[in-house]
This record gives C-alpha cells, structure tokens and sequence, in this order.
C-alpha cells in the first residue's frame, strides 16, 4: 500500500507493508484523514516516532471480529491501551503504561490506504455528518475533554491562546457554556473564522486580558505557556494542549506564589463529539483550508505549517 512515513531522515510517501489484521483488531479503509500539529512535532523529533503518522481519520471498516462493524462508517479512538494493567483496571486506559498511540507512538497511523485500529476503538459516525466533518472528532474530542476536567461557570472569561487547528475547536466547545470566551492569536486570518459569541484579539493586544479565570494554551509554541501564565488571575486554572519536540522551561514560580492550578489536557471522549457535529452545534468545515491526494502527503505537511493554515485534510484515495 502507499503510505506517508515518518523515516530517520523525513517524511516521505512510498510503498509500505499492508498490515496484517489480528484478533480484536479492525482492518480500516480511511477516505479522509487530517494533518495535526502533533504531525509535524513528530517531524521535528517530537517522541522520537518513526512509521505511517496520522491519527485524525474517518474510514470505512472493510475487516473486523464482528461482521456487523463491516461496511460501516467510523472514526476511531488513538489511544490503544493493553486492557489488563492496573492504570486500565483503574479506569485510566488512556494513560495505560503499555498503550500504543495510532501514528505517535508504537502503532502505524493512519496517512495510509490501510490501517488497524482495535474494534474496541471504533465509534460509527451518524449519517448526517459529512466525512469532512466527521475527520474533526478526534480533535474536537480533545476540545471536549477540558469540560471533563474543569466545571465553567457562565459568568466565567476564559482565554484560549492560539486560534489554530486545536484553539478554534476548544473555543467553539468553552462557548456552549455560556462562559465569555475570548480568542488569540497571530494572525487576523485566524481570528476571522471564529464564530459570532467569541471575541478575536490580535496577539499584540493580549495583555490586555490578564485576569482571566482560566487560560487554554493551544499556540503550539515553545513559549506559549510563559505567556500564559501572564494572563491567568491568581487562584486561576491553566489548561495545558500544546505539546512541542523543544518546549521551554515552565515558569513554575509564578504558579507556587499566585496558586495557579495547571491542567494537563489531551485525548477526550468521542461520543460527545459525534453528538456536538450532529447536532450542528459545531461546525469545523470552515475550517479546512486545503484537501490534498495522499501522494502529496509531504507538500501537505509543508501547507499545515503556514502560519495562515488551519485543516490540510489527506484523501487516501481519489
């Protein structure tokens, strides 16, 4: 099959072992998969990955245990856990110590005309969700997975740096709240596509903004996190998404001296995610700014880190 591999000296689309579908595992055809920044983390060394990336997809399952699952239409969770260990036992099999992460760590992803995703991982995609639409549920999953670890009043004002691939959707899913929902970033561009309820503000101007009750550091920077600790009132919550190859040392000081509570925050849940794009209560097609063929997957790694890029979308086949 073709593929796009992570090798020791980059990516690069070539052909690439069909996998070999084994018990508990599902055989995966994707029809659309999506480029995220943690793609091109792992680019530059992020995990120390090598192997097919890719780990935002919606696909079509064409081998499984149980037959009613082929034909369908899913999306898949990334986190493959062993299912035995005490983390899983204990409810925590995202953090499962023997997982596998599709395209990030241990496992084969997804920038590929095949891929395996345990049955257990899968998740249908209702009828009225568009393949485009239904690529974002992974990310948007994670969007939601901030309301599973902090409760937002509406009178809250919350902060999300970076209105980038990840910042849109954590600021379109804080918005269902009621919460005052205020947007950063670099780029007016960016700031244009948020919806009418949450504020646009250049990243010039965010200094302005300093007392929020809780700050969502999206940016995928290095430094975003410095910047963000400068924002959040005392007694506040720093939500933690961007994870970078080089991450700078965090501020921890003014943390201890304004008693600052630091969420770390990743994979979410994708039934809530399903829900949110079926009920259009989130829209995320506005956000794809390109749909490339998967021969191109090297040129569309180089279009999602544009500064003025949202969603690069991969079509394994034509």
């Amino acid at each position: 099959m073709r593929a796009l591999v992570l090798t020791t000296t980059g990516p690069v689309v070539q052909d690439h072992p069909d996998p070999l579908p084994v018990s508990g595992e599902a055989l995966l055809r994707p029809l659309l998969v999506g480029v995220c920044a943690t793609d091109l983390e792992l680019c530059r060394g992020y995990m120390g990955f090598t192997g097919v990336l890719g780990h935002e997809l919606v696909a079509v399952v064409e081998q499984a245990d149980d037959p009613a699952w082929v034909g369908r239409r899913v999306v898949g969770e990334i986190n493959c856990p062993c299912g035995a260990c005490t983390t899983c036992l204990a409810g925590r099999p995202t953090h499962c110590p023997h997982r596998t992460t599709l395209g990030i760590d241990g496992r084969d992803g997804c920038f590929a005309e095949r891929v395996l995703l345990p049955q257990a991982n899968l998740h249908l995609v209702p009828d009225g969700v568009s393949d485009e639409a239904a690529v974002f549920v992974e990310p948007l999953a994670a969007a939601c997975r901030v309301l599973e670890q902090l409760h937002l009043h509406p009178s809250s004002r919350v902060v999300v740096l970076g209105a980038g691939r990840l910042g849109q959707l954590v600021a379109r899913v804080l918005a269902l709240t009621g919460a005052q929902i205020q947007a950063v970033d670099l780029a007016p561009s960016r700031l244009a596509l948020l919806p009418v309820g949450i504020e646009p503000v250049l990243a010039s101007d965010a200094s302005a903004l300093a007392g929020a009750d809780v700050v969502v550091e999206c940016t995928g920077h290095r430094d975003g996190l410095a910047l963000a600790s400068t924002l959040v009132r005392p007694c506040g919550t720093l939500v933690l998404k961007t994870t970078v190859a080089d991450p700078a040392a965090p501020p921890v000081v003014p943390w201890v001296i304004h008693e600052i509570t630091v969420l770390g925050s990743r994979c979410g849940p994708f039934a809530p995610a399903l829900r949110l794009l079926a009920a259009g209560l989130v829209e995320p097609c506005p956000l794809i700014s390109a749909t490339l063929p998967l021969e191109q997957g090297v040129l569309a790694l180089d279009r999602a880190a544009h500064p003025d890029t949202l969603k690069v979308l991969l079509r394994p086949f034509p």
